[in-house]
Formats: structure tokens, C-alpha cells, sequence
């Protein structure tokens, strides 16, 4: 298939969230509390529908499941990808993920949930908690315990275009004021840490999930730095975030024309500021700051113009 594929984003309404969703994409989201929009997604808790073209309101689901060519044939019983907006509103909660061997005893054969995060935009003091001071695991259960949270939590100062590494086993919370992409594992396993004793609309405590959170924490924490590499071509910039055995990360910032050959089994790219064009097979694509879509493992050749930034990511 030499066409790209546009998928309609799913919101997702969190505690934490905001309205940045509407204010930055102009996204119709259902309310004031609008936390995540699931912008390429094949999870069972929302699988993205095909905007446009050959396979307009199939779900990414079923192509997964019917169309393996799309993806040039990559072994696997779930598409491996997840990509979401986050807006933190609000101090999100402390969390941890599993990793892949957990979250198959555990949680029924769930995928772990290793991340990252490209911070769009945030506020001038924003922060990020990432990561903790335990030297043990019998010191980190003391702490939590002991509620010693300003202790325990790392807090790192964040400013956009920053980009973060957020394995499985990592502590991790995205404060208020925060509009973050972030590429994972195609999970929704969370085990939550601390909550800052926030209560529900019922008045409710959060459920925590203190001893699988404590199992999946890696002590001690080791800060994962990602030592970005930057591609210059008339025209453009490519910079490569990370590259693992989970997903590799780019930044396309394009500034008249990119010029790029699809030689991976498939690219899903978010377009993240700007406007412009997606050229394939003779074929023209208005893009613009808001949309998503997958360039599928034939695609071939392809040509964007215009001034925009995009995320890009593939296995």
C-alpha cells in the first residue's frame, strides 16, 4: 500500500487533565478534565479508527490483525506500539510499570510498559519527578512507609524539546503544567505509588498498588540518559532520541523539504507543530499540528514540505 494512514485520536478524561488538548490541537475533547488523547492506538481499552481512505473506521486493531503487510510481516500477537498527548493539568501520581516477563505472570499476559516523553510545552518552573533515593529495597519500603516522600522522590526541572527515557521499573510522575508526547509499549499497566492523598469525586482514596509497585522498582535508581544524535539535511534535521529493542524515537523538524525512503516495517508520526505537506506516489497530503498517521512498510519514497515539527517512532 503506497498511502499513508490517518487515524481519529481517542480522549481519555483523568483526574489530572485540562484543556490543553483543545487549546493547542483543537481537538474536540469531551470535557474540562480531558487528560490523555490515545493518538495511535491498537489497545483493548481503545483502538484508533482510520480517518480517511481504503480502510476509513476499521480500527488499528483489525489491520493488525488482517492486513499483516502493513507492517511488514513483524511476528507478534499485539501491535507493539501506544502513542499519547498528555496533559497534566495536575500533578499526576507517582507510578511504576512492569516490565514485559511481570506483566505476563501478573497481569494476564499484559505487555510491560516501558516510555518516553518529548515535553511539548510546559510552564517556566515546571518539574518532573523521576526517579528515587533508596539505596535499598528495605530502605525504599521504609521511606514509603514512613510517608518520607520529599525525600524518596527525585525532582529534575524540565523545559520544552526535552526528551526523557522512562524504562519499566522506574519511579516516575509528570507534574502540573505539562503537555508531553510520549511513545511506550502498548500496555496500560500502571501500579501507583503515592497519590498525595488525593480523593475521587466520591470522595474517594485512589486504590494504590503498593507491593507490585515496590516488586517492579529498580534499586538503586539509575538516571538513563539518552545522548541524542543529529542528522542535518537541506531542508531539515533528524534527531534520534533512542534506539532499544522496544521503539527508536526521531524528531523530524523540517524547515522547506524532507526527503526520506520508508525502509522500516512501519513509522507511526504525530505532527506536533506546524503545517504543510505529505507527498506519496504522486499523491498530496495536507498535515498539520494535530495529526497522526502510520506510514506502512511499502510505502516507498515520500516527501513532506512546509515548516512543522514531527514525532516519529517504529519497532
Amino acid at each position: 500500500m503506497k498511502q499513508p494512514i490517518f487515524f481519529n485520536p481517542i480522549f481519555k478524561e483523568r483526574v489530572w487533565g485540562g484543556e490543553q488538548l483543545r487549546a493547542e490541537f483543537d481537538y474536540e475533547i469531551p470535557s474540562t478534565n480531558t487528560g490523555e488523547c490515545w493518538a495511535i492506538s491498537a489497545h483493548e481499552n481503545g483502538s484508533s479508527t482510520v480517518s480517511e481512505g481504503e480502510y476509513k473506521g476499521k480500527t488499528l486493531t483489525q489491520l493488525w490483525e488482517s492486513e499483516k503487510e502493513l507492517f511488514g510481516n513483524i511476528e507478534g500477537e499485539k501491535f507493539p506500539l501506544l502513542i499519547k498527548i498528555l496533559d497534566a493539568n495536575a500533578d499526576l501520581s507517582v507510578q511504576v510499570h512492569p516490565d514485559d516477563e511481570y506483566g505476563a505472570k501478573y497481569e494476564n499476559g499484559e505487555l510491560g510498559k516501558t516510555e518516553c516523553w518529548y515535553i511539548i510545552d510546559c510552564d517556566e518552573d515546571a518539574e518532573m519527578i523521576y526517579g528515587h533515593n533508596a539505596s535499598s529495597k528495605d530502605e525504599l519500603k521504609a521511606m514509603i512507609q514512613n510517608n518520607q516522600w520529599d525525600d524518596l522522590l527525585r525532582r529534575v526541572k524540565i523545559k520544552p524539546g526535552d526528551f526523557y527515557y522512562v524504562p519499566s521499573g522506574t519511579v516516575h510522575a509528570l507534574c502540573k503544567g505539562t503537555l508531553v508526547l510520549e511513545t511506550q509499549q502498548n500496555s496500560d499497566t500502571t501500579y501507583r505509588l503515592y497519590d498525595y492523598d488525593r480523593k475521587d469525586a466520591q470522595g474517594n482514596l485512589r486504590e494504590l498498588h503498593l507491593k507490585k509497585a515496590i516488586d517492579v522498582t529498580k534499586v538503586p535508581h539509575t538516571d538513563q540518559k539518552s545522548s541524542s544524535k543529529v542528522e542535518r539535511i537541506e531542508g531539515a534535521e533528524i534527531t534520534t532520541f533512542v534506539e532499544n529493542n522496544f521503539f527508536t524515537v526521531q524528531k523530524w523538524s523540517v524547515d522547506g523539504k524532507l526527503q526520506r525512503q520508508q525502509t522500516k516495517p512501519f513509522q507511526l508520526v504525530s505532527v506536533i507543530s506546524g503545517e504543510g505537506t505529505l507527498q506519496v506516489d504522486h499523491e498530496l497530503y495536507k498535515i498539520k499540528k494535530g495529526n497522526h498517521f502510520l506510514l506502512p512498510s511499502k510505502l516507498g519514497s515520500f516527501e513532506v514540505n512546509g515548516n512543522l515539527e514531527m514525532i516519529a517512532s517504529y519497532c
